[in-house]
């Protein structure tokens, strides 16, 4: 960041930060990032939802691949784990119930 570089690499850039803390660096990063190659690797989808392109990869192989709304339409590997992170935890009833 402090190099005005023309690829930017993130690995798991906002991982350790709250949800208001994990927005304020995106807000701060997206400057940062405009007119440049970022890759982005996060297990945060909400990191990389706003990227021009999106990697899944599933077992070392590329299982999807687009832009955010794209991977959601398809109903695939991306959507279930968007699912899973913006609707909370799956089974949290369940275990409270048990």
């Amino acid at each position: 960041i402090l190099k005005d570089a023309p690829i930017l690499i993130l690995d798991e850039a906002t991982s350790a930060l709250d949800s208001e803390a994990e927005a304020a660096i995106q807000q701060a990063l997206y400057g940062v990032m405009e007119g440049k190659t970022v890759i982005a690797i996060a297990h945060r989808l909400s990191t990389i939802a706003a990227m021009d392109r999106i990697v899944v990869l599933e077992d070392g192989q590329v299982a999807e691949d687009g832009p955010h709304a794209v991977l959601l339409r398809q109903n695939g590997l991306y959507a279930r784990f968007w699912a899973r992170q913006s609707g909370g935890f799956i089974g949290l009833e369940e275990d409270a119930a048990e």
